[in-house]
């Protein structure tokens, strides 16, 4: 059924547990959107409806119930001829998986576990709800270490007269109490010694009473004592096994009194006073065995195919000695009794008649119980006093709706009339039973809305809000909103989480050409580094000399964080080796008198094709320019002429060359020609010739 969504809102995800009736899913309520758990009534049994009711009869005696330490009951439903029922989802072992994986468990740990079960079965025995299968099978433990009551499958009110359903007996026969195996009437103090079993299980790590057969486990109950529990662990203090052994005795009458006084005991049991009090004892346990009621199970004819009847002796009648001839002859002894019984009846007579003259005076008179369910404590107190009744100190305080907070939400007696001066119980609401807000701080959002989720938080009740912070990771959560540890409504509070968006950023500023000192000033203004902070020096042909070249790893107007180190390089001019040659270019136009355009561009240690001009020359006659190449013994130049956006003549420059020395000199060529001129490292271009005439210098 994984996958599937009953009543259109609760989507199965994962199976977490069955019984032999049915079986749980955790499940997502699409609704609220929060884990639910969904018990579903097996596939065999949705058309017995034996079996339908006793689902129902669950849901019923759990939903009547509101306590912190039994599992609530939200919703129940029929998808077709699927059953289901929708509680609160636990997230925790059960017990009896602790006990396999820990025990025996530390005896403050087991007390502390025992007394929230016996806290539960006192609300559930208050509403004359009966558990009858109190097992660690049945019993959750959530967060926190608390303590949640589940499966009220064959729970019954208290004026039920059997545990048997089609002929057989109904619940767990390892922790059945006697009169529960025997089939006959099962009340509080059944399930009191079921806990008392489960107490000794969690402090032994073993069952009390096996047996190869279910039969035989119950007769053992009826019948044979179990091993003390400080015979099988040495280390549980008296006073602990006093109260298991209250608990599990086998007659009813000497068992607690209710509930509440068994956790009564189990809150004062580990008192230092207390660990070492003398062992519990009872005035049966004085009694010879021979004159000690035997237990015998009730068999009934329909419950032959499942428990089988033991054998029963019949005890011989006991040998009488005969008194024939041992008596004395008869006397006259009837005046003494006779005398006796006369003032006996005098003296009742007497008796009666003072009872019936001072009843009027000596009864309390009987009272009606007034209704203050609704009413704030205090003046529901001063109305029961008033009506001549008394408030049982202190009031008991349990979870309930926000309106109900502060007042009375359950009376133990209401609308009927009790005789004046009888005490009544009082319970008042302490509002919802709010969760706490768990730790999200140092998580992602992501971790942290899963978290809220589930606890059953709206997202849209989720209100992130990004900053730049210096130290957490970007996407972090450094802030909440309830804190840690505090109680909120996850329906309707507002849960504020402050982002981390990581150290700020800002456009990184251009250092290129600027100054050294003008450098760590910016610098410094922007709270960043320089890196060992020193510059790097770099030769340069194209940057003045002291100004800087280049940055990294941060280029101009990329982003950056306050801190980062940053790296700079500063012109040192060009190499010790380059040297500067000036050459003189002598360009005639196409066409004398006729204007031309020249370009002049260059190839050196500075670059290739580079212009000599920033614009064309106009000339319209014979005209030398003299341009200037940076050369070092590793890169060689040349001059390149373009007229009229034809090239006339590349000429290379090597290192060595002689620079030009302006004198006009120089042949003339018509197109397609070439000549020599009488001076060197000068060139000279006749326009006369067409595009591709060119001459150079000797």
């Amino acid at each position: 059924m994984i996958g599937q969504t009953l009543g259109g809102r609760y989507e199965l995800l994962a199976r977490v547990g069955g019984g032999g009736m049915a079986l749980v899913y955790k499940a997502r309520d699409n609704l609220l959107n929060r884990y639910v758990a969904v018990k579903v009534l097996r596939q065999q049994f949705m058309h017995d409806e034996d079996f339908i009711r006793r689902f129902r009869r669950e849901a019923q005696a759990a939903a009547s119930l509101s306590h912190p330490n039994i599992v609530s009951i939200y919703d129940v439903g029929q998808e077709e001829d699927t059953h289901y029922i929708v509680m609160e989802f636990v997230d925790g072992p059960n017990l009896n998986e602790i006990i396999r994986d820990r025990a025996p468990l530390q005896t403050d740990e087991a007390v502390k576990i025992a007394s929230q079960i016996c806290d539960a079965l006192d609300h559930a025995h208050m509403n004359q709800i009966i558990h009858r299968d109190i097992k660690p099978h049945n019993i959750l433990i959530g967060l926190g270490g608390r303590v949640k009551v589940t499966d009220f499958g064959i729970a019954r009110a208290v004026t039920s007269s059997t545990i048997t359903q089609t002929g057989s007996v109904v619940g767990s026969v390892h922790y059945f109490s006697p009169e529960h195996a025997k089939g006959v009437t099962t009340g509080e103090k059944s399930d009191i010694y079921s806990l008392g079993i489960v107490l000794y299980q969690m402090l032994t790590g073993r069952l009390p009473f096996l047996g190869e057969s279910p039969i035989s486990v119950a007769l053992k109950h009826l019948q044979e004592p179990f091993e003390q529990p400080r015979e099988v662990n040495p280390y549980i203090p008296q006073s602990v096994e006093n109260v298991i052994l209250r608990a599990m005795r086998k007659n009813p009458q000497e068992r607690y009194g209710s509930a509440r006084d068994m956790l009564a005991d189990l809150e004062t049991c580990l008192q230092p006073q207390r660990l070492n009090e003398p062992p519990v004892h009872f005035s049966s346990d004085d009694e010879p065995e021979a004159d000690k009621t035997r237990v015998v199970p009730a068999i009934r004819p329909d419950m032959r195919n499942t428990i089988e009847a033991p054998a029963i002796g019949r005890e011989q009648p006991e040998e009488r000695w005969n008194s024939d001839g041992l008596e004395d002859k008869p006397r006259r002894r009837w005046v003494l009794p006779t005398l006796l019984s006369v003032v006996a009846v005098i003296l009742i007579g007497v008796l009666v008649w003072a009872v019936v003259s001072l009843k009027g005076s000596l009864t309390p008179k009987d009272v009606q119980v007034p209704t203050v369910i609704g009413e704030e404590e205090q003046h529901a107190i001063d109305i029961l006093e008033k009506a001549g009744l008394k408030v049982e100190m202190p009031v008991a305080e349990e979870p309930s709706t926000e309106d109900m907070k502060g007042k009375v939400i359950k009376q133990s007696k209401q609308d009927i009339e009790v005789k004046e001066g009888s005490l009544i119980a009082l319970t008042v609401g302490t509002g919802p039973d709010l969760p706490t807000m768990p730790a999200l701080t140092g998580g992602t959002l992501g971790e942290a809305e899963e978290k809220l989720g589930a606890l059953g938080v709206n997202p849209d009740n989720i209100k992130p809000d990004e900053v730049y912070d210096d130290e957490a990771e970007p996407g972090t959560v450094i802030k909440q909103e309830p804190a840690e540890g505090e109680t909120f409504d996850p329906e309707n509070d507002t849960v504020k989480l402050t982002i981390s968006k990581g150290k700020e950023s800002f456009p990184m500023p251009d250092l290129t050409n600027r100054t050294e000192n003008e450098v760590r000033s910016i610098l410094q203004q922007n709270n960043l580094k320089l890196k060992d902070d020193k510059v790097i020096q770099e030769s340069s042909f194209t940057v003045e000399k002291g100004r800087v070249i280049r940055q990294f790893p941060v280029e101009p107007n990329a982003p950056v964080n306050a801190g980062t180190e940053i790296s700079v390089y500063v012109s040192s001019g060009p190499p010790p080796e380059a040297k500067e040659v000036p050459w003189d270019v002598t360009v005639s136009p196409a066409q004398d008198g006729v204007a031309s355009e020249i370009q002049i561009k260059i190839t050196d240690a500075k670059g290739e094709n580079v212009d000599a001009y920033k614009a064309p020359k106009k000339i319209t006659f014979m005209t030398t320019f003299t341009v200037k190449l940076w050369l070092t013994p590793d890169t060689a130049g040349s001059i390149t002429i373009i007229r009229d956006g034809q090239v006339l003549n590349t000429v290379p420059v090597a290192y060595d060359d002689q620079p030009a020395m302006n004198q006009g000199g120089g042949g003339g060529q018509d197109a397609g020609g070439e000549g020599s001129g009488d001076q060197g490292g000068q060139q000279e271009t006749n326009g006369q010739g067409d595009a591709a005439g060119q001459g150079t210098a000797p």
